[in-house]
């Protein structure tokens, strides 16, 4: 078996719809965008796989950051002023740019879920949706790395990842 790259086929699966236009402001965790509401338009044809999802009250978004800047290996993220390894951070500048998100889930109409809590640019490409499963995904005792001695508290974006931003 190679070890070289093979080529991965990935699909949107819908679109992610919000109030944040510009990467310059948009909250950086939902965590920070609790009164954010956003909509989530799953393809048509896909709708018979959201069946059961209402019982679920947050649900993981998996999306693809099509507007970020170019892969940086080591950055200065938002909540610190000094530089990391990008793999260390959530920044978006990563060599397959892919978000994550947990939001709470409002309720489902058809092939489109509401949702509250979204930290994401309007019109982002959704690649999946999975349901949030505290059992499984919540670990409030873990360490947070750099993050347990952050130097800053910034909450909101100022576009640094982004097309257009400077290195």
């Amino acid at each position: 078996m190679s070890d070289a790259p093979r080529p991965i086929v990935s699909r949107s699966i819908g679109v992610i719809r919000t109030p944040h236009t510009a990467a310059a402001g948009t909250p950086i965790q939902p965590i920070y965008a609790e009164e954010a509401l956003g909509e989530v338009h799953v393809d048509p044809d896909l709708e018979p796989a959201l069946a059961d999802l209402e019982g679920f009250e947050r649900i993981w978004l998996v999306y693809w950051c099509d507007r970020a800047g170019p892969f940086r290996p080591r950055i200065v993220p938002y909540r610190d002023t000094r530089e990391h390894g990008l793999f260390a951070t959530r920044a978006p500048s990563r060599p397959n740019p892919i978000g994550l998100s947990v939001v709470r889930l409002l309720g489902r109409e058809g092939n489109v879920l509401r949702v509250r809590g979204v930290d994401i640019l309007d019109g982002t490409p959704l690649l999946d949706i999975k349901p949030y499963v505290p059992e499984f995904d919540a670990h409030p005792s873990s360490r947070a790395g750099w993050l347990d001695d952050r130097r800053q508290d910034r909450r909101h974006a100022d576009g640094r990842f982004h097309e257009g931003a400077a290195p």
